[in-house]
C-alpha cells in the first residue's frame, strides 16, 4: 500500500519519496515492522490468549519439565502470520505474481492450522484436524501454487542462447551492436540442482521420451513435485516444533538463506555473474522473506525457552509451507534437503521409528524402537540433554547447513 503511495509522491518529485524504489529499503523496513508487530502486538496477543484461557494440553511424555509447560497458551502462530502479512502489504509491491501466491500461501495454511489447533483446543479433542484433511489443505495449496506457475504469463525465467552467425541487438545503453547471444524470457520446468558444472534440471528432461508431449508432461511432473515438496515440508515444521524456540529458530535461518538466493536470482548482474538463472520480478520476494525473518525473530522473544507461547499448528504448518514454496518460485526447491535438514532429519527420524517398530512387531510379535523417541530431539530430552542446549545445537547445524546451501552457488 506505503509503495504506490510512495510511487505516486515520487511521480510528482515528491522530496525523499524515491527512497522506496529501493529494494533495500523496503526490505529493511519490512524487517523493522515485522519486528515491532511480532514483540508489541505479539505481547497482547499473549494476554488474551491467557484471558481465553487458550493452552496446551500436555501429553504424558516423560519428558523432563514436561508439565511446567502445561497451560502455555498455543496458537500463537497468528501472531507470526500477520507480522508477515502486513508489512509485506505495506512495503511490497502486491500486483507481483510471487507475492501474491507467497500471502496466498501464508494465509491458506495458517487457516489449515488455526483450525486444527480450534478443534484441539476448544472441541477438545486432541487429535485435532482429521490427518487427510491436513494433507488436503496442502495439496490444495501445492496444486494452486504449481498451476499458477504454469499458467501465469508474469512467470518466466530468463534465457540466454549462443548462436552461430551474430545478429544485430540494441544493447543496454540504446547502442546497436553485433551479438552471437540473445536474451530471451520463456515459460520453462527448469530449476536449480546442486554441484552439478550445468546446474540447471528441466523436469521435462525426465519425460524426453513422449517427444512434442514432454513438454506439457513436464509440467504435469513439476506440479506433482510442488505438492509433494509443500506437504514434505509443512509437515516436517510442524514435527519440529516440539521444543522451544527450535522451530521458529530453525526457520528463521532458513529464511535468511532463502533472502539471499532471491536476491541474488532477482538481480541480473550477480545472477549472470554466478551463472544462475534469473527470474525477472522476483526481487520483490526479498521484501516478503524480511517480514518472514523478522516475525519468527521477533516471536522467538517470547517463544525462546521457556516458552511464554507456543505457536501451535497455526504457526508451524504455515512455516513450513512458506519455506517450500518460496523455494520453489524462486528455483531452488531442490536445495531443500540441505537447507531444510533439520526438518528433513525429524521426519526421517520418524519414518524411521514407525517403519522398524512395526517391522519388528510383525517379525518378532514385540515391536522395537531405533530412538529412545521421535521426533529425534525428543531422543536426545530422553538421554538427559537439557532442553536449551538441545535447541541451539539444532541451531547450529542450521546454520552450518545454510552456510553449504549459499556455497552450491559455487561448488560445482
Amino acid at each position: 500500500m506505503l509503495y504506490y503511495l510512495f510511487d505516486f509522491l515520487n511521480s510528482i518529485d515528491f522530496p525523499g519519496a524515491g527512497v522506496f524504489q529501493y529494494l533495500s529499503f523496503r526490505s529493511a523496513m519490512a524487517v523493522i515492522v515485522s519486528l515491532l508487530i511480532s514483540t508489541i502486538w505479539g505481547k497482547k496477543v499473549i494476554r488474551l490468549l491467557q484471558l481465553k484461557q487458550i493452552g496446551d494440553e500436555i501429553r504424558d511424555l516423560g519428558l523432563e519439565g514436561q508439565y511446567q509447560k502445561k497451560g502455555t497458551p498455543t496458537m500463537g502462530g497468528i501472531i507470526i502470520l500477520m507480522s508477515i502479512i502486513i508489512p509485506v502489504v505495506l512495503f511490497a509491491d502486491i500486483k507481483n505474481i510471487y507475492i501474491i501466491l507467497m500471502l496466498v500461501t501464508t494465509v491458506w495454511l495458517g487457516l489449515v492450522g488455526f483450525l486444527d489447533d480450534y478443534i484441539k483446543v476448544f472441541k477438545k479433542n486432541k487429535e485435532g484436524l482429521a490427518g487427510k484433511f491436513k494433507i488436503l489443505g496442502q495439496v490444495g495449496i501445492g496444486l494452486i501454487v504449481g498451476i499458477t506457475l504454469y499458467m501465469s504469463d508474469d512467470v518466466v525465467l530468463q534465457q540466454k542462447t549462443t548462436l552461430e552467425n551474430p545478429v544485430t541487438v540494441v544493447n543496454n545503453s540504446g547502442e546497436i551492436v553485433k551479438s552471437k547471444a540473445i536474451i530471451t524470457q520463456v515459460k520453462s520446468t527448469k530449476t536449480t540442482i546442486p554441484f552439478v558444472k550445468n546446474n540447471e534440471f528441466d523436469y521435462s528432461s525426465l519425460v524426453s521420451f513422449m517427444g512434442e508431449y514432454a513438454r506439457p508432461a513436464g509440467w504435469i511432473i513439476f506440479v506433482l513435485a510442488v505438492i509433494f515438496i509443500i506437504t514434505a515440508v509443512s509437515n516436517g515444521a510442524n514435527l519440529t516444533d516440539g521444543l522451544d524456540g527450535l522451530a521458529t529458530g530453525t526457520s528463521a535461518i532458513m529464511g535468511v538463506t532463502l533472502g539471499i538466493l532471491a536476491y541474488l536470482s532477482g538481480n541480473t548482474i550477480y545472477a549472470d555473474y554466478l551463472n544462475i538463472m534469473y527470474i525477472p520480478n522476483s526481487g520483490e520476494l526479498v521484501i516478503f522473506m524480511g517480514a518472514f525473518v523478522g516475525a519468527t525473530i521477533g516471536f522467538l522473544w517470547y517463544n525462546s525457552y521457556p516458552a511464554q507461547v507456543f505457536m501451535g499448528d497455526t504457526g508451524s504448518l504455515a512455516l513450513g509451507g512458506i519455506l517450500a514454496a518460496f523455494a520453489i518460485v524462486i528455483r531452488k526447491e531442490l536445495l531443500i534437503p540441505i537447507l531444510a535438514g533439520v526438518f528433513f532429519i525429524e521426519s526421517i527420524s520418524v519414518m524411521l521409528q514407525v517403519g522398524y517398530f512395526k517391522r519388528t512387531k510383525k517379525k518378532y510379535g514385540e515391536g522395537k524402537r531405533l530412538f529412545l523417541m521421535s521426533p529425534i530431539h525428543h531422543h536426545f530430552q530422553k538421554k538427559g540433554f537439557p532442553e536449551p542446549k538441545i535447541v541451539t545445537r539444532f541451531w547450529i547445524v542450521g546454520i552450518i547447513l545454510a552456510v553449504v546451501t549459499v556455497i552450491t552457488l559455487k561448488i560445482r
